[in-house]
């Protein structure tokens, strides 16, 4: 570095004006999956006489697999019209209730085969299914 470097420096270039500090980038969001579409529900496995905490959370999520294989996103419309058949008489329901009250008994019954798949003794055992 000479003299004339030191004592006269040169002048810092220009910013450059690729880069606006003032404007903020606009924003983008990720697009919902389908899995966030979805209504969030729980499946717990009531009365179960064993205690092993392993086989009880793998047969809940045996179950929930299921459920979600049978009816995809429509778990709780589904299980909804259930409940809904269940307190109605026949003379109440559409066609259309009535068809999706089916689908959630043939569901119900897939899942809960697959939950208690090698638990063993499971006479008054039962899956809960709740909306989160």
């Amino acid at each position: 570095m000479t003299q004339a470097e030191l004592f006269f420096p040169r002048p810092a270039p220009p910013p450059s004006t690729a880069f606006h500090f003032h404007e903020p980038a606009p924003m983008v969001l990720p697009e919902a999956s389908e899995d966030e579409l979805r209504e969030a529900f729980s499946a717990k496995l009531i009365d179960y006489p064993h205690s092993s905490a392993d086989a009880v959370r793998v047969a809940e999520q045996r179950f929930r697999r299921e459920l979600e294989k049978q009816l995809g996103a429509d778990v709780l419309p589904v299980m909804r019209a259930f409940q809904n058949a269940s307190e109605s008489s026949d003379t109440d329901l559409t066609k259309s209730e009535i068809a999706l009250a089916a689908r959630w008994i043939k569901a119900y019954d897939a899942a809960r085969k697959a939950g208690f798949r090698d638990l063993g003794d499971t006479d008054e055992a039962y899956f809960e299914v709740k909306a989160i």
